[in-house]
């Protein structure tokens, strides 16, 4: 369990932070930028659960996302070496496979689409697109950070995200089940 008793320590006023593992590394790394992402997909579904709009149902699934996505920021934040002196917390495949079956149930009871939709509708629906885009970033950064540190990161996290983004479009436009989703109309405005 996580023990904070102090909120600043100073020792990142150099432009280093720790890691997981506690070595030192630039905040410009990769894995940094990474899980910093994360938490802000994070604080943006924060955002969702605040608009008070959504189901029990939903709102505990938003619930259990948001503690995946601190797993997801652990797991980016402590490096994959041979051996560690510690077990780390790491994504599992279990994860992956609940967000599937959850955009799953969703989806099944939504209209098919006939085109993009457009970012709109209740403030849940549209605060659950930014979500939906800022994981997505997320998911960038963490490919980065896997590109640039091979097998030093875990790669279920890219997964575990790239499924999490899907999810939260298919809650996005479940929230907008009873107004119905805005599409994109191809050149409309030319």
């Amino acid at each position: 369990m996580v023990n904070l008793t102090r909120i600043y320590t100073k020792t990142g006023d150099d432009g280093t932070t720790s890691l997981g593992d506690m070595s030192r590394t630039s905040k410009n790394d990769p894995r940094l930028e990474a899980y910093a992402t994360v938490d802000e997909g994070n604080s943006s579904i924060g955002v969702v659960l605040a608009t008070d709009e959504l189901p029990a149902e939903v709102r505990a699934l938003l619930v259990r996302i948001q503690n995946d996505l601190f797993d997801v920021g652990a797991d980016l934040c402590t490096p994959v070496v041979d051996a560690p002196a510690f077990e780390p917390l790491r994504v599992l495949e279990s994860q992956v496979v609940y967000l599937e079956e959850q955009i799953d149930k969703f989806n099944s009871g939504l209209e098919s689409l006939r085109s993009f939709v457009l970012p709109s509708g209740t403030p849940a629906a549209a605060h659950l697109h930014v979500a939906r885009t800022v994981v997505r970033r997320a998911e960038r950064r963490t490919w980065a950070a896997i590109h640039a540190f091979g097998g030093g990161v875990n790669p279920l996290t890219a997964k575990y995200l790239n499924r999490c983004s899907d999810l939260l479009f298919v809650l996005a436009r479940y929230a907008n089940k009873e107004i119905g989703d805005q599409l994109w109309v191809p050149g409309a405005n030319r």
